[in-house]
């Protein structure tokens, strides 16, 4: 339990943050490779032939992978292929926290680095064992790979042991609890069939140039669905359910619940194709198999207002405007502009992109990397976005659309989202060719921080400045009988008089994977009255905890 008065204490003496173009304090302050010890950059394997696989990546990750209550963080490389043989090997990185703003690398020695025939895409983090140690999954155009937290600083890659070798190319993935056995089971988003052997080439542009096939070319594929057998091993289940039968080019997918049935749903952002909702309708009684339905034409989020289906990257969920319903989010390339879903309620949604400006501010953009989260502390939910489009020539056609973009920010004022991105500091201001995007508090002091993979580049870091004087409550908690890292809770917290609540989902963004723990922002009120914790089936308890001290993290066991 670390509070903000010894995190201050600590970190006496960090440089002075920021300021805007307009004298204000930046809300997040840029921590550079010199700064922070992370000299690791992502290898594209950029080419002249331009295999899409090559423009995709990378993702990123915050975790705590030796349980010491810092975040470190984990970055995802390209590797070798069958078009990719690189000169010199090519490795993720792990990074390890050293609780003073300073990060080391310790790949080598936690066996992390990738694998033979694994072109790394993305990551996602969880406990499939229920031993408390965080776990990693990465995706690939290739071999996939689980690596098994050893408890000592090490990994292991258990994916054969773990029946876990999935064919293809596979982009994002999720860890949730689907039947509510309490282990965590995993989707993987399928992307296009790239073919076996040779791989479809677009020809020249009009400056005599090969340029990245639209995936529009390319024959979607049924996404990937293991249910956890509790002993190590999964077992496919995603056959001859809607899953299986719905065809898409997955790039981004987030596990929550949209309907309150305490059965946690999948939506999935497709590539050219309709997006997908997953509705979780549980186990049918006649036939004992389980039952999912696909049903985003049906809830208005499978394609645009004029019913085309757009080019769906990252997504996100949660209770955006407090009703108690999780809503949607999914941003998609350039032209389309990306869509805020409002949930009505009925399993049914609204897009209300343009009521929020949000449709006029990525008119322009292509977005990868996102999260909803409260960057201010003051219980209302916001938005980060980071943008880049996928086609590095896109400027040599294009007067307004550019490669390099620049990352978004967006503050809930009034029940509404609003572009504050001009306040957020120098960061802001400039352009990257963003794909992962982690939220993560890397530092303890109860303001969450982001991590932006870019592609062929360096990673982003970015400090939360926004000390406004707001309280905080953080939770770490940890499951008994449901599912360790407790995905699916619901949380609600009464604070200055008005009552909130939020949904620990998972996924979520593009390739990446977010800090584990909860934080509840109270804004100016000097006390959190209570925090009331429904946990996931099988458990279902209601846990109650009066007057937490305020500005510290908690470990919260369900009892």
């Amino acid at each position: 339990m670390i509070s903000r008065r010894d995190w201050l204490w600590m970190m006496a003496g960090a440089p002075l943050l920021g300021s805007t173009a307009g004298g204000q304090k930046a809300l997040f302050e840029e921590i550079t490779p010199a700064q922070s010890g992370i000299k690791w950059v992502h290898d594209n394997a950029m080419s002249p032939a331009r295999y899409l696989p090559e423009t995709l990546g990378p993702g990123c990750a915050f975790l705590d992978f030796d349980n010491d209550g810092w975040m470190d963080i984990f970055l995802v490389n390209s590797g070798p292929s069958d078009f990719f043989k690189p000169k010199t090997p090519l490795k993720n990185a792990l990074y390890k926290n050293n609780r003073n703003g300073t990060f080391t690398d310790v790949t080598d020695a936690a066996g992390v680095g990738g694998g033979p025939e694994t072109f790394g895409m993305g990551v996602a983090v969880g406990d499939y064992d229920n031993d408390g140690w965080p776990d990693i999954f990465v995706t690939s155009y290739g071999k996939c790979i689980l690596y098994k937290n050893n408890k000592n600083g090490t990994f292991t890659d258990v994916t054969k042991e773990a029946g876990l070798e999935t064919p293809g190319w596979t982009t994002s993935a999720v860890w949730f609890d689907y039947d509510n056995d309490g282990k965590l089971d995993l989707f993987l988003c399928s992307f296009v069939d790239y073919g076996k052997t040779e791989h479809l080439a677009c020809g020249d542009n009009k400056l005599g140039r090969k340029y990245y096939c639209i995936p529009r070319v390319f024959r979607p594929t049924s996404s990937f669905l293991y249910h956890n057998n509790g002993d190590g091993t999964f077992t496919q289940t995603q056959m001859g359910t809607d899953i299986e039968r719905a065809l898409g080019k997955g790039l981004g997918v987030v596990a929550t619940d949209i309907n309150n049935d305490g059965l946690m749903d999948l939506f999935v952002a497709n590539d050219t194709v309709q997006n997908f909702l997953f509705i979780n309708r549980g186990k049918d009684k006649k036939t004992g198999k389980w039952v999912w339905e696909e049903s985003a034409l049906g809830s208005e989020v499978g394609y645009s207002e004029n019913g085309q289906a757009r080019s769906g990257m990252g997504v996100d969920a949660a209770d955006v405007f407090n009703s108690g319903y999780e809503d949607l989010f999914v941003a998609n390339v350039d032209q389309e502009m990306f869509s805020l879903y409002r949930n009505m309620k009925t399993e049914r949604f609204k897009d209300v992109a343009r009521q929020n400006g949000v449709a006029q501010s990525t008119r322009l953009l292509s977005g990868w990397g996102l999260k909803f989260f409260d960057y201010d502390n003051d219980g209302n939910t916001d938005l980060i976005l980071a943008n880049g489009h996928p086609d590095d020539m896109i400027e040599d056609y294009s007067a307004q659309v550019k490669y390099k973009e620049p990352v978004l920010l967006f503050h809930q004022e009034g029940g509404k989202l609003v572009d504050v991105s001009n306040q957020a500091g120098p960061a802001f201001s400039k352009s990257y060719p963003a794909r992962g995007l982690a939220a993560g508090d890397f530092n303890n002091d109860g303001l969450i921080d982001v991590l932006i993979a870019t592609n062929g580049g360096a990673p982003v870091l970015l400090q939360n400045k926004c000390d406004v004087g707001n309280h905080w409550v953080g939770l770490k908690l940890e499951g008994a009988t449901c599912n360790r890292d407790a995905i699916g809770a619901r949380i609600r917290w009464s604070a200055g008089g008005v009552v909130r609540s939020t949904m620990k989902n998972s996924g979520g963004s593009y390739l990446s994977s977010h800090d584990p723990r909860v934080v509840l922002g109270a804004g100016k009120a000097e006390k959190i009255d209570w925090v009331e914790i429904t946990w996931p089936k099988p458990s279902g308890k209601v846990q109650r905890v009066e007057k937490p001290a305020m500005d510290q993290y908690f470990e919260v066991k369900e009892s």
